[in-house]
């Protein structure tokens, strides 16, 4: 089956918006679930040329280029693409457009796409969840990944988890195919705006740029383009783009910057041939051997139980699919208390943060007890997946983590719970 071209103008007046906003409201909803079919956008002009952008020129760099992924569409007729990201890349707009514009360029392909996008989940519990999510589906000829905004959001002083996190999805995805090719997308956020006005560029952005340069990758910096066109007068934020959660204008605006990178990947293909893989980490602490583990194989101490279906009681909250109705260690109460063990450098958990989210407390090896507060910004209205990380410094080997609900809480937290869905185990 043909498409047609996804494209769609990108002009600053209300009836385009309108427009804009009425055709990707007819898209189909694809979500987060494996494998579902393009939406199919009506014919439109083409949008924006780079000779159109405010510096003449667009903000991609192609690096090691899609050779990989564009000649296996080509000579095999079938792709696995995959869109590893955060609410961006669940919510409808621009990865159904980006996955209807790779059908139209290769009409003769069947295309399996994966959409791993999860709220709220930045780069580290990407790199813990790659195998289950898309790598457990076989080879990948194509990922775009994407954690600027999460990133930023969620560990805004953690440069060091930025780039290990980051570098673990991509490593950990040439150690099981040095084929794939990667994009990494740098969507934007009021904070990136402010940054690149002010002529800096936002820290996730330098630490995912370094990942991406070191193994060749693909990348474009969609915050530094929006920034740009903004203060150029092509479209606003309040008017247009509206939130980093993007209108459907913004949508548009995403898609079309991936489009105009594809047409460069194509012109300058070269022949498909393995990544080369950096001899050692920028980290040798990043979560490229990064796994989940069931929190059954946690050895209760006291005052935990395993649920084999959690789902919070009371009054309804938001939930997260996949992290809820699943089986969860909790604790409810001031020192109950898990232990689990580890062979290799770092460990942390995958926990669900609610309204009753408290502190706890945890140490390796015998050492001492370190609190973490688990109640986030967001906790109040909803029990979001939230990542923890322990300690992902430690020397290769076998390691005993104890884990214990502290007799604190943050003062906005109505409980003093824990809700571990996984191990996290690197």
């Amino acid at each position: 089956m043909r498409f047609p071209p996804p494209i769609f103008p990108v002009h600053r007046s209300a009836s385009c918006r309108q427009v804009c906003a009425a055709i990707l409201g007819a898209l189909v909803v694809a979500g987060a679930v494996f494998g579902a079919a393009p939406a199919t956008p009506p014919a439109g002009p083409p949008s924006y040329r780079s000779a159109d952008l405010p510096r003449g020129a667009d903000y991609f760099e192609l690096r090691d280029g899609l050779g990989n992924a564009f000649d296996t569409f080509s000579r095999t007729k079938a792709g696995r693409v995959a869109f590893l990201g955060g609410s961006i890349t669940a919510m409808s707009g621009w990865r159904e457009r980006v996955m209807a514009d790779l059908q139209r360029r290769f009409p003769e392909t069947k295309f399996e796409f994966i959409g791993a996008g999860i709220g709220s989940l930045g780069s580290v519990p990407h790199a813990f969840r790659l195998e289950r999510d898309v790598l457990s589906r076989g080879p990948v000829d194509l990922l775009f990944v994407e954690a600027a905004v999460n990133d930023a959001s969620n560990m805004p002083d953690r440069a060091d988890l930025m780039l290990r996190g980051m570098e673990g999805v991509v490593r950990h995805a040439r150690l099981v195919n040095a084929r794939t090719d990667i994009v990494h997308l740098h969507f934007v956020m009021p904070e990136h705006l402010t940054e690149y006005s002010a002529g800096r560029v936002p820290v996730v952005v330098r630490q995912h740029e370094r990942v991406a340069a070191a193994y060749g990758n693909p990348s474009i910096d969609l915050a530094r383009e929006v920034t740009e066109r903004i203060a150029a007068g092509q479209f606003t934020w309040d008017g247009d783009f509206r939130n980093l959660h993007p209108s459907p204008f913004g949508h548009v605006v995403y898609a079309d910057s991936i489009a105009r990178m594809l047409d460069a990947a194509a012109k300058n293909a070269g022949k498909p041939r393995p990544h080369n893989l950096p001899d050692a980490p920028l980290d040798p602490g990043s979560y490229f051997n990064a796994r989940m583990v069931a929190p059954s194989s946690a050895r209760i101490v006291r005052g935990f139980r395993l649920e084999p279906s959690w789902r919070p009681a009371g009054a309804p909250k938001g939930v997260r699919a996949g992290f809820v109705d699943v089986p969860a260690l909790v604790g409810e109460e001031p020192g109950a208390e898990f232990e689990f063990e580890l062979e290799g450098r770092g460990a942390g958990l995958f926990i669900t943060s609610g309204p009753d989210a408290g502190t706890l407390e945890w140490s390796v090896d015998g050492g001492p007890f370190r609190p973490v507060d688990t109640f986030t910004r967001w906790s109040k209205n909803l029990h979001l997946p939230w990542v923890v990380m322990l300690d992902g410094g430690l020397s290769p080997g076998r390691h005993v983590f104890r884990v214990r609900i502290a007799a604190g809480r943050n003062a906005e937290s109505a409980g003093t719970a824990l809700r571990v869905q996984h191990l996290l185990l690197n």
